[in-house]
């Protein structure tokens, strides 16, 4: 379990010694060639910020290949699809070099799936949904499921939980988003409705007994349906490791099981991964626990620390040499996150010794905090430094708000991280829903979703309808008997069903003409119903397009439900035609990306750590971990600012303010490490200079309080 040792000639095996596989590891460092040759004991790769964990990874999976493997028997974990392409992208890189350095390079005929492209990489949830449909019938599961994405599993719960009678008006009872937010904290933590309620959700302890009857009956009402909703995946996973014949027939698939992002874990999770490698034999975790910030997704930092305690063999190689930030950068993140009360030790350390220390900024108030990063941000501009190689970083959405304003009265594109997600928007889930209901028609929110599209049609009407679906011999042939839901909609009644009918029977044609289809009978339908219609259309033949690279229905769904586009960018309004645009990002989504210059706005306690995140030790320790992660984004500049008076601006524009305290996180340790500045100075120096001098003739003067007091009385 030791780190490994420095010296090079201690750790490099004999494959370097004139073998092929030596070339694989020219451009990695001692410890990371360490973690790439590791036999087949379970390993944690300990990755500092910047540290090269991917290419470490991708390295590994291409050694494995490389020394025999077969990549088909290869598990890659990652935490976004996209995380999975890029690594298997390296992979092929690393084996094409080897090849070619080799003499061993042949064309790939057109048509043949690279060798990366054989191995099973994906996040959980797909890699699950993969399993399920190959092995669910082991455990009663059909194969043939839908999956609820987000939106959909909120509106089942409301659903059931109208039913139920729990949204009367005699009390108050959670909203449909917070019950999913509970059930889904009770499936991926392991823990009773009990103590979820207890402590994360303590406004709703009083609706313990409730939220089981609703969650039993949310259960039941999937299993009709033949819908399985995020949280689902995972635990009919685990339910499939469970059963002895099926954990066997997953478990003689592969050889190797990668995990990447393991600091981003749920206990379930680690359940899964605990009884897919019982031994830990060829299992591979890379992660930064200081990284770990994502408990609201249930994710727990105790998966990777307690990782060597799981698996009692472990090795642990512990990547430090950051290829990222400069020195004194390093030197100021390295003593804050020293504060860590539990942590893996690391000390981050670069080649790139020269350069600025951190700013440790003082604002007068919000606008001169605006002003000074304005000022900073073009100034870099004029040096040479793209706005897009700049960003600001703040603990919550809304801290950014007067800096946008300000922004925009300059005329300075920026683009703010977490716009509305593609899968969000309302256009885009209907035309899924009409791809969900053809492929299960007892999908009782994809259904009732396309029949209200039609006017005339309410909730109770669609429910009706969807009831004659039940009969899954009869299909949407029980559709052709019935009369038009409603006179409004009697004009396209037989439309909806002629198309349904065609792309839900047993040949519907490619997946692309069935979008096609669609796309035509519901434009009529998008431009009496929503504004904007030019660009949502767009945004449906990019679906259409997008289609052509999946092999059927099934598999496109899945893909849109577990992992879709980020944005739709033709809804954020008008096209970006500016060349050049700042980076303004929450804390949280700047996770995994980088920039020259970093601004971190709002420094100050009650903000970061958030005031709604000190409750608990383990809530403090998760916020300093996030401040870590935004001071390590940098890589030559980093300004962290820290106004002095926040104004009660709710209120009007008044002069009612109260004070703040500079966040806990740069204390009497960390704070030498930076160089202290007051944004005055930066913003108007001469005036600045003058405050200066008046202050100090100031401090020089010398009062009578007894001339005072004679003043005060004849004011009498």
């Amino acid at each position: 379990m030791d780190n490994p040792p420095d010296s090079a000639d201690a750790i490099r095996p004999s494959h370097t010694d004139g073998t092929s596989t030596g070339v694989l590891l020219v451009d990695l460092n001692d410890r990371q060639r360490s973690a790439v040759l590791h036999g087949e004991e379970p390993l944690l790769i300990v990755a500092g910020a910047g540290t090269g964990k991917t290419a470490t990874l991708a390295h590994r999976v291409a050694y494995k290949i490389a020394t025999g493997t077969d990549p088909e028997r290869i598990l890659l974990l990652t935490f976004t699809r996209r995380a999975a392409g890029e690594m298997l992208r390296r992979v092929d890189g690393i084996l094409r070099r080897l090849q070619i350095e080799t003499g061993r390079a042949d064309p790939v005929p057109a048509g043949r799936p690279s060798t990366s492209g054989k191995v099973w990489g994906g996040t959980f949830h797909a890699t699950a949904a993969r399993l399920l449909r190959l092995h669910g019938r082991m455990i009663g599961l059909d194969p043939a499921f839908t999956i609820l994405d987000r939106g959909d599993a909120e509106d089942l719960m409301g659903v059931v939980r109208t039913e139920l009678g729990l949204s009367r008006n005699d009390r108050r009872f959670p909203l449909k988003a917070t019950c999913l937010d509970i059930y889904s904290r009770c499936v991926n933590a392991r823990e009773s409705v009990e103590d979820a309620a207890d402590t994360y959700f303590p406004w709703c302890k009083d609706g313990v007994e409730d939220l089981r009857r609703l969650f039993a009956a949310y259960v039941d009402r999937k299993g009709a349906q033949g819908v399985l909703d995020y949280d689902d995946l995972l635990l009919f996973w685990h339910g499939l490791m469970s059963d002895g014949r099926a954990a066997r027939s997953v478990r003689s698939r592969f050889d190797c099981v990668l995990v990447d992002e393991y600091q981003d874990t749920n206990r379930l999770q680690a359940e899964i991964l605990e009884m897919l490698c019982p031994e830990g034999k060829n299992l591979t975790v890379v992660g930064d626990d200081a990284q770990s910030i994502y408990s609201f997704r249930a994710a727990t930092v105790r998966n990777i620390l307690d990782f060597p305690q799981q698996f009692p063999d472990t090795r642990i190689v512990t990547l430090e040499q950051n290829y990222r930030s400069t020195q004194p950068l390093l030197d100021a993140t390295n003593a804050m996150i020293s504060g860590a009360v539990e942590r893996h030790v690391k000390n981050l350390w670069t080649q790139r010794a020269g350069g600025p220390k951190p700013q440790m900024v003082t604002c007068e108030d919000e606008d001169e905090q605006s002003e000074y990063v304005i000022r900073q941000v073009l100034e870099h501009r004029e040096s040479g430094l793209s706005l897009q190689r700049q960003a600001v970083l703040f603990r919550a959405s809304h801290h950014s708000l007067a800096l946008e304003l300000e922004l925009a009265r300059r005329n300075i594109p920026f683009r703010k991280y977490g716009g509305l997600r593609f899968i969000e928007t309302a256009h885009v889930k209907d035309l899924l829903a009409f791809l969900r209901l053809a492929d299960n028609p007892r999908d009782l929110m994809a259904g009732s979703r396309v029949l209200m599209l039609l006017p005339g049609v309410g909730p109770k009407r669609a429910q009706t309808l969807m009831e004659h679906l039940r009969d899954p011999h009869t299909g949407f042939a029980a559709w052709m008997e019935l009369p038009a839901p409603s006179s409004a909609s009697a004009a396209m009644w037989d439309g909806l069903v002629s198309l349904m009918s065609a792309i839900g029977s047993r040949k519907p044609g490619d997946l692309a003409s069935q979008i096609k289809r669609i796309r035509i009978f519901y434009t009529p339908l998008l431009e009496r119903l929503y504004d904007n219609a030019r660009a949502r259309l767009m945004d449906l033949e990019q679906l259409e397009w997008l289609a052509g690279r999946f092999p059927d229905r099934a598999r496109f769904l899945a893909e849109m439900a577990l992992d879709p586009p980020s944005y739709a960018e033709d809804l954020a309004g008008p096209p970006l035609l500016d060349e050049d645009f700042l980076i303004l990002s929450t804390m949280h989504s700047a996770k995994g990306l980088e920039w020259d210059a970093v601004y971190i706005i709002h420094a100050a306690d009650g903000n970061i750590p958030s005031d709604m995140s000190t409750g608990s030790l383990e809530e403090i320790e998760e916020e300093r971990r996030l401040f870590y992660v935004a001071l390590t984004r940098a890589k030559d500049w980093l300004h962290v600012c820290y106004p002095l008076r926040y104004y009660k601006r709710s209120r009007g524009f008044g002069d009612v303010h109260g004070y703040a305290q500079l966040t806990r996180f740069l204390d009497e340790r960390v704070r030498p490490l930076f160089d202290l500045t007051l944004a005055s100075e930066f913003i108007d120096p001469e005036r600045s200079a003058m405050q200066g001098e008046s202050d100090t003739r100031n401090l020089g003067q010398t009062v009578d309080t007894a001339d005072i007091r004679r003043r005060l009385k004849d004011l009498f």
